[in-house]
């Protein structure tokens, strides 16, 4: 018995000198004859094959083995999962505008949600391919009506259309809009009755209501000077977007005095929805001012809506705290050029959601309880700073 396990051990001694030998030829460039390509087994699965574990090195020495004395790198490591979320801005866009809807609507069924701008939400672009699009249908079921700006005069050259493509692209949106039951509304810049009479031409070819303004909509204070009375003046009540047949804005009514004479001057006219600011100054307007807003001069109803931005945040605000600035909260971007009192928002962040809609303490709530028949959202084409990497020059697009 001993000496079958002498020779045993000796066979299997040969075998295992053989097989190194085979494997791993001397430095003087002997080869192997014997076997084919197949045949041959490298270090890494002898290592493996036999459990060889790291017995000179510590932690660091972790992805490396040693072959004849030199130490070769294994293979890298993968990198860990990154944390960073891409967001699409537009998307993020069109989920506040419908939330904000949404919570409206639970406490007035009937509330009508107004959008100034943002043509390019209304379809979606396909992730792979961004010549596809198809049409966001929650978005567009969330608006009552849309205010297309600077179709065809703009903001930056009064009188002056956009360029021929993007206007194209433009009115065709607007069109598109008009087709899924949105009352579309166009705002230009311009003065004189030509540039009025035109843009309204062109908007009522197409089924769109016009007004033209001589100054920023931020600065319209004053009711137009051209026409004396609204185009399309009427005597009917107007309940729903869909009769509307004019419209003014008046962003600051501060120009007018006391609220009491702002809200009978506006009751003076016959214009059948007016969009104002919240604020009369430093206050709210009250529910007896928004109420004598509600009537034209001749008695009949018509719609009032107040404006809210939801895109950038004012250090004159009622909301805004003395030691808020760039960064706390963390939703408060840089200033806008050209307005430092004003900040650019990362709008999809909760905390300035919450403060724009969703409970009793947000200012939507505050439109609401002021007895306002809806609400015209500013402020849309703030996705268009975060798409152009927090610059300024990537906005206000219509204003080419």
């Amino acid at each position: 018995m001993r000496s079958n396990s002498r020779h045993q051990n000796a066979l299997l001694a040969m075998l295992c000198a053989f097989a190194l030998s085979w494997a791993f030829p001397s430095p003087a460039g002997a080869q192997n004859t014997g076997g084919g390509a197949g045949d041959q087994v490298a270090l890494p699965q002898i290592i493996s094959l036999f459990g060889a574990q790291n017995t000179g090195g510590g932690a660091g020495d972790q992805g490396f083995v040693r072959i004849q004395g030199r130490v070769q790198r294994g293979p890298e490591a993968p990198p860990p999962p990154t944390t960073e979320i891409l967001l699409d801005m537009r998307e993020e866009m069109r989920k506040f505008v419908i939330s904000i809807a949404k919570y409206a609507r639970t406490h007035r069924p009937n509330f009508r949600v107004v959008a100034r701008g943002g043509l390019d939400l209304l379809v979606k672009r396909d992730d792979i391919d961004e010549t596809k699009s198809s049409p966001a249908r929650s978005y567009m079921r969330a608006l009552d009506g849309l205010v297309a700006e600077g179709l065809f005069f703009t903001e930056r050259r009064p009188g002056t259309p956009p360029p021929p493509e993007r206007q194209v692209r433009m009115i065709g949106l607007a069109e598109f809009a008009k087709k899924n039951g949105i009352r579309v509304m166009t705002l230009d810049y311009g003065s004189g009755p030509e540039h009025v009479d035109k843009a309204r031409g062109e908007a009522n070819r197409r089924g769109f209501i016009s007004l033209v303004t001589d100054r920023p909509l931020i600065d319209m204070a004053a009711l137009p000077i051209y026409p004396k009375r609204p185009f399309g003046e009427n005597a009917t009540s107007v309940i729903a977007l869909d009769q509307v047949q004019n419209f003014v804005v008046v962003a600051n009514s501060l120009p007018y005095g006391r609220e009491d004479v702002f809200a009978l001057k506006m009751h003076d006219t016959n214009y059948d929805m007016v969009i104002v600011d919240v604020f009369h100054g430093r206050k709210p307007l009250s529910k007896r001012a928004v109420e004598t807003l509600k009537y034209k001069k001749v008695g009949t109803k018509r719609l009032v809506l107040a404006k809210m931005d939801i895109g950038s945040a004012a250090n004159y605000m009622y909301y805004w705290k003395d030691n808020w600035r760039e960064g706390s909260p963390p939703w408060v971007s840089a200033p806008q050029r050209g307005d430092p009192d004003r900040h650019h928002v990362e709008f999809w962040r909760p905390g300035w959601k919450r403060l724009m809609s969703g409970d009793t303490k947000s200012y939507l709530y505050g439109i609401i309880a002021q007895g306002f028949d809806g609400v015209f959202l500013d402020g849309l084409e703030a996705y268009k700073y975060y798409e152009g990497g927090g610059a300024d020059g990537e906005e206000e697009e219509q204003n080419q």
